[in-house]
C-alpha cells in the first residue's frame, strides 16, 4: 500500500460561495472529500480560514481564505486476509469484483474474519485511503447469500464520486432471480415503501405507513416447470433487501430465500430434486454500469450467473422437459 506525504489545497471564496457552510464548500471544492470527511478535517485543525481554524458550520464571506491540509492514510486495523472473489476489472480508482454467495461484505459480529473488506486489504496494494484511512470504500452492498458484481473505490476521490451516483440513482443495476410461481404478464413496477420489520427487527417489510420509497421493476425471461418464474430485476431505488421484500410482497418470493419466503422443508416435500442445490436465495447481480470517476467515461460490467444457480435452473428446466413428455 502506498505511503503519501500530506496534501495541501487552498481556496479562495467567490461572490457565489457568500453564506455557504464551511463543510459544504471543501466538500463542493475538494472532489476527494465527502462532507462528513470534511467535517472530521476542520474539527481536527486541519482546515484554516484567513489563517485561524473555523467550525463546520462557519458562513463564508467573499475573498475567505481555506487552507486545507489532507494527511496521509492510517494503516486500516484490520489484517488482510485472503477471500476469494473474481476480478473483473481494476485500476488505480476502483476495482469491479464478481462476489461468491457465502461472502459478507463488512465484519460484524458472527462475521469477524473472512469478509470482503479483509479480502479487498489483501488484494489491493494501491489504496490511497478512504475516510483518512488505508480501506476500500465500499460503495454498495449485496446481502450475503446474494452473488454478483460490485464496486468498490481505491480513493476518496473516487468514494465520492461513485457514492454520488448511487444516491442520485444514476448507476445500472440489473439482477437476475428465480422466483416461485408464475408472474402474470410480461413485464411490471413494484413501487411500495420498504421499512424495517415492526417485531423482527433484523428485517425488512413493506410499510403500510411511513417507510421509504422502493421501487423495483421486473422482466420475465421465462416460465419453468409450471411452478417458477426466471427474472430480469432492476431496482430504481436502493433499500435494503428491496428486492427480496417486494418480490414476497407480491407472492412470489426468491426461491431459497428462507426468510422472507419458503422454508427448506417446502423444498424436501415440494421439489426434493433439488432440495440439496438450493442453499441460499436465488439471486444474483448480473450488471452494473456507472460513471468512471477518473475518465467520466460510462462503463458497464457483467458477471456470469453462478453454478448454483445453473445447477437449479437446469433442474427446473429438466422438469419442464419431463411435464411435455
Amino acid at each position: 500500500m502506498n505511503e503519501e506525504p500530506e496534501r495541501t489545497q487552498t481556496f479562495c471564496a467567490g461572490v457565489h460561495d457568500q453564506g455557504e457552510r464551511l463543510d459544504q464548500f471543501l466538500s463542493t471544492y475538494a472532489e476527494e472529500l465527502t462532507r462528513s470527511r470534511a467535517q472530521e478535517l476542520i474539527r481536527s485543525g486541519h482546515v484554516y480560514v484567513n489563517k485561524r481554524t473555523a467550525k463546520p458550520s462557519y458562513r463564508l464571506k467573499t475573498g475567505d481564505l481555506i487552507a486545507l491540509s489532507i494527511p496521509p492514510a492510517r494503516p486500516y486495523h484490520l489484517e488482510p486476509e485472503r477471500v476469494e472473489f473474481g476480478v473483473i476489472h481494476e485500476d488505480s480508482s476502483l476495482i469491479v469484483l464478481n462476489k461468491p454467495p457465502g461472502v459478507v461484505i463488512h465484519p460484524a459480529p458472527g462475521h469477524y474474519t473472512g469478509t470482503l473488506v479483509h479480502g479487498l486489504l489483501q488484494h489491493c496494494r494501491d489504496l490511497s485511503g478512504i475516510g483518512g484511512e488505508l480501506r476500500p470504500g465500499i460503495v454498495h452492498r449485496l446481502d450475503k447469500d446474494t452473488s454478483g458484481i460490485m464496486v468498490a473505490a481505491k480513493s476518496d476521490e473516487a468514494h465520492a464520486f461513485l457514492a454520488a451516483q448511487f444516491k442520485a440513482k444514476k448507476v445500472t443495476k440489473q439482477y437476475t432471480a428465480i422466483v416461485h410461481g408464475i408472474l402474470k404478464g410480461e413485464q411490471g413496477v413494484i413501487d411500495l415503501p420498504i421499512a424495517r420489520h415492526a417485531v423482527r427487527r433484523k428485517e425488512m417489510s413493506v410499510a403500510s405507513f411511513g417507510g421509504r420509497r422502493a421501487v423495483t421493476r421486473w422482466h420475465k425471461e421465462e416460465e419453468l416447470s409450471g411452478s417458477f418464474s426466471l427474472l430480469v430485476v432492476t431496482p430504481k431505488t436502493g433499500r435494503t433487501h428491496q428486492i427480496r421484500v417486494h418480490l414476497a410482497h407480491a407472492g412470489h418470493p426468491i426461491a431459497g430465500d428462507f426468510v422472507y419466503g419458503y422454508r427448506k422443508t417446502w423444498w424436501k416435500k415440494h421439489f426434493p430434486a433439488a432440495q440439496d442445490k438450493v442453499e441460499r436465495q436465488m439471486l444474483h447481480a448480473g450488471r452494473l454500469g456507472f460513471i468512471h470517476p477518473k475518465s467520466r467515461v460510462y462503463c458497464e460490467f457483467t458477471a456470469p450467473m453462478p453454478e448454483d444457480m445453473q445447477i437449479v435452473l437446469g433442474l427446473l428446466r429438466r422438469a419442464d422437459h419431463l411435464n411435455e413428455q
